[in-house]
């Protein structure tokens, strides 16, 4: 397998449109790295840069060392499986997982080992005399992914291939592909909007945002500690909560003062927060890091219950304190109606903090 290097690469269309801008990313070699963010945000641009199908109009892309700007698509040793399938519909699966290696004059024989080892690894081996209409849409795309093995590429390269899927196959098919990085010990490059299958299914995130990278690292590093706003919203489902508060000082203590109630600042945060005394910020607080309480008690917010998601496991509650909007996830031992008071005590050391006109943490990562 390889390593791949985007240094600097950007993509620029005619009139001056920044797709991609200045990215510089690592993919270490048998690593799954998943770059996500919303629409248009220069992901499957980046994507298809490194497979060769868009020029990159800066920087330089290297896979294993070698320069690849201008090698074209064939010769990259990659091999990229697309949301669509792309499945030829009058051959069988088997000639469609086969047809790359016979234009390529690979011998029968090796053919037929690559293809049934690949059906084997997929699990549709009983489906190889199959026309691709006869399949359901997670057959067809384990038979994409199949035409990708066989060619014993270098990396992997997926571009959003579950987004045409049910929820409930998607489950399945994400699992079934980390379980296909482990086994095949591959370099694999993956797209996607949903920051769920990120955060299942990587061993690096790189979150981008109007075609610029945004924040790079482990998924539960980027979680706990997002760069800025933009990420601290896009990770997490439901999203990270963000309200606007003033800083206040109250003798050795930070509050922030919301204007309907006033919270204590966790005091490993002080420090960050003293020189935004005075001042607005957004706090930053997950919905699964406020806890509900049956009474009034210290360091809490009262808020009113204005829809109830109940989801088996546990429940949403979309809340509003006098005048901004939040979530809370509860768990499902609690019963509230819409219109109920009710009281949540946030988990103030796991409190985020962003700079209003930055967006950026004022919290630095402990990395840095």
């Amino acid at each position: 397998m390889a390593k791949v290097e985007m240094k600097s690469i950007s993509k620029v269309y005619d009139g001056g449109v920044r797709a991609v801008d200045n990215a510089n990313i690592v993919v270490e070699d048998k690593e799954f790295v998943v770059l996500v963010g919303p629409s248009g945000c220069g992901k499957s641009t980046t994507l298809r840069m490194v497979a060769g199908l868009e020029d990159i109009t800066e920087g330089e892309l290297l896979i294993d060392g070698e320069k690849m700007n201008d090698v074209p698509p064939k010769d990259r040793n990659i091999a990229m499986v697309f949301q669509n399938y792309a499945l030829y519909p009058h051959m069988s699966v088997y000639e469609n997982m086969a047809f790359g290696l016979r234009i390529k004059k690979v011998p029968k024989a090796e053919i037929d080992k690559r293809v049934n080892e690949a059906a084997r690894i997929l699990d549709i081996e009983k489906f190889l005399d199959r026309k691709p209409k006869a399949l359901s849409g997670g057959q067809r795309q384990r038979v994409a992914v199949g035409r990708a093995i066989v060619r014993n590429p270098k990396v992997f390269l997926f571009d959003e291939p579950l987004s045409n899927l049910d929820a409930k196959l998607r489950v399945q098919m994400r699992a079934e592909l980390s379980d296909l990085h482990l086994r095949l010990n591959a370099t694999m490059i993956y797209v996607t909007h949903d920051q769920v299958e990120a955060m299942t299914m990587a061993n690096k995130i790189v979150v981008m945002k109007d075609g610029k990278v945004q924040q790079i690292g482990a998924p539960l590093y980027l979680y706990n500690w997002p760069v800025n706003k933009f990420v601290a919203g896009f990770i997490g489902s439901p999203p990270m909560n963000f309200l606007n508060v003033r800083v206040r000082e109250d003798g050795n203590s930070i509050m922030l003062d919301e204007g309907s109630f006033k919270l204590k600042a966790d005091s490993s945060h002080n420090e960050f927060l003293k020189s935004y005394i005075g001042k607005e910020v957004f706090f930053g607080i997950r919905p699964e890091d406020l806890m509900y309480s049956e009474k009034d008690a210290a360091n809490s917010m009262t808020v009113k219950v204005t829809v109830v998601e109940p989801l088996g496991a546990d429940i949403h509650l979309w809340l509003t304190t006098e005048k901004q909007p939040l979530v809370a996830r509860t768990e499902p031992n609690h019963t509230f109606k819409v219109g109920d008071t009710a009281i949540f005590i946030p988990r103030m050391e796991k409190a985020r903090y962003f700079d209003k006109d930055t967006e950026l943490a004022i919290i630095p990562s402990p990395d840095l």
